[in-house]
């Protein structure tokens, strides 16, 4: 397999001159600011503290992340939630209404959102009826015009972790970008692709803060990948594209990995409970297991099971019209409390 970013990415991209904002023409921490035009005084929040554009690549939170993930910072990229990297991704490598990707329904649906939007032709290889990847079938999907392969794992909606060597198989036999969706990692007992990077430089790994570092309402995402490819995306991402409030709450989070660690223990505890509990419902044919912080449950008649939830404001969500998932719910693992509830609602359907 051979990886040639220049013959990869679209032309006119590898042209473009990225918008050069103040912060990125000095790049010290100290004077007199007067170069961004913003509001010298203060702010109207009651601390006035954010009168100041942010720092537009985020190198103190990547410094952060290099010494947690064993990453050169150059080789990260920060996102708004995972969704603005894999938008990049299409946007510089395909060519809209010629090139295309690949993607393994049931999958995460904004891979098929962000090529829609771009008029990037997807091309489906649905996972077998267990939720495993066949590599040889993706393969043989592979057209000269496939610029990019999306793999979940472990996987939404499904919740299992794919077959690594399958994986492996799909990122040394392609020539074109790998792009693994990592959301679930820290939930999963599969260790992360991350090591892979060093000597793969068509891998592109994805994770976020939005899961186990439960920071979904601050919209961070991350991708890692060869520094060649992160520059790409670096070149046409919007110039302040992280919020400093975002930056100074990731840094936070950082300090604090023995938390997540200690809430990705309790939460994965109640999951294996929840799925213990589920077996006892007659309406449950199958449960199918789990690397994430959710459960996917096959049943007799998901919508009707769905609406007597709702009926009792427990929320779940509807997977019974996705490919391969017909009659099945996915249910995120709540705190103690919330699954007692849930259980109870559970045990009041028929």
């Amino acid at each position: 397999m051979s990886f040639d970013l220049k013959s990869l990415v679209r032309k006119h991209i590898l042209t473009v001159k990225p918008y050069s904002s103040a912060r990125d023409e000095y790049e010290g921490e100290q004077g007199i600011f007067l170069d961004a035009n913003e509001n010298t005084i203060g702010s109207t929040t009651t601390d006035g503290l954010y009168n100041r554009y942010p720092d537009p690549l985020q190198w103190e939170v990547k410094r952060e992340l290099s010494k947690l993930k064993n990453i050169p910072s150059k080789q990260i990229f920060l996102g708004n939630g995972s969704d603005e990297p894999i938008d990049l991704l299409v946007r510089a490598f395909c060519e809209p209404y010629q090139d295309n990707i690949i993607q393994m329904p049931p999958t995460y649906g904004m891979y098929q959102v962000s090529a829609d939007i771009n008029v990037v032709k997807t091309i489906d290889v649905h996972l077998s009826a267990d939720f495993e990847l066949d590599a040889s079938k993706v393969l043989a999907a592979v057209t000269p015009a496939t610029k990019i392969i999306f793999v979940c794992s472990p996987n939404n909606p499904t919740g299992n972790n794919l077959n690594r060597n399958e994986i492996l198989t799909l990122i040394k036999s392609f020539s074109g970008l790998v792009v693994v969706d990592e959301a679930y990692i820290d939930f999963s007992t599969q260790a992360s692709l991350l090591s892979e990077i060093a000597t793969n430089p068509n891998l592109i790994v994805l994770q976020t803060f939005s899961k186990a570092w439960g920071l979904a309402n601050l919209r961070l995402g991350m991708a890692f990948g060869s520094e060649e490819v992160i520059g790409v995306m670096n070149r046409i991402k919007p110039p302040y594209n992280i919020n400093g409030v975002t930056q100074q709450l990731a840094l936070d989070a950082l300090k604090n990995a023995d938390l997540k660690d200690r809430m990705v223990k309790s939460i994965v505890a109640e999951r294996e409970k929840l799925a213990k509990a589920f077996l006892k419902f007659p309406f449950v044919t199958k449960i199918y297991p789990s690397d994430t912080n959710f459960i996917l449950l096959k049943t007799v008649d998901a919508m009707s099971i769905y609406k007597q939830l709702v009926a009792q404001q427990v929320i779940v969500r509807n997977r019974n019209t996705v490919v391969l998932c017909e009659g099945c719910l996915r249910i995120t693992v709540g705190t103690a409390a919330e699954n007692e509830v849930l259980l109870t609602a559970l045990a009041k359907c028929s």
